[in-house]
């Protein structure tokens, strides 16, 4: 059992749901749209969350990438858009998307999120993973670069339906 790689597969959920829930979108659905990024999410997450708690040698590799990518996916947040340190914690400021009342929430799925997988991928991830791990982790420039284009794609998308986008992707 790896309960870091569990607390860091329910930290992707949560922050897939929040920026969902906030009315930015959904990673990767500017490639596969709404329906299919979230069967992808749905079918992806909970199988990441069920071999963190069966454990296992057979899903040391797959889990160490997912924590890497856990890991430099929330990282991202803190390279594209404004932060500070509060009580030594990194703390967004601003998320693009993001109206600022939920930016606070915001703030603890992203560090929440981020310290788990910081702490699987130091605390459950086996020598012979690591090469895995960082895998996970190089993925960061390619999350950066989605992040970037769905934003775009975003803004575009809340002027054709409003309704269904965030206030602050419209301005």
């Amino acid at each position: 059992m790896r309960p870091l790689s569990a607390l860091t597969a329910v930290g992707t959920a949560a922050h897939h749901g929040f920026e969902l829930g906030s009315g930015v979108g959904l990673v990767f659905e500017p490639f596969l749209g709404r329906r299919a990024a979230l069967a992808l999410w749905g079918a992806y997450l909970p199988a990441q969350f069920a071999a963190a708690l069966a454990g296992g040698p057979r899903f040391d590799g797959w889990l160490a990438l997912n924590n890497g990518a856990g890991f430099s996916g929330g990282v991202v947040h803190f390279v594209e858009w404004p932060w500070e340190l509060r009580n030594g914690v990194p703390t967004l400021t601003e998320a693009e998307g993001m109206t600022p009342d939920r930016v606070p929430a915001y703030n603890r799925v992203l560090q929440l999120w981020t310290l788990a997988a910081a702490l699987a991928l130091l605390l459950e991830t086996p020598r012979g993973a690591r090469r895995w791990a960082l895998a996970g982790i190089a993925l960061g420039e390619p999350l950066r670069r989605s992040a970037r284009h769905h934003f775009r794609w975003a803004r575009e998308q809340a002027k054709k339906h409003p309704e269904r986008w965030s206030p602050a992707l419209r301005d």
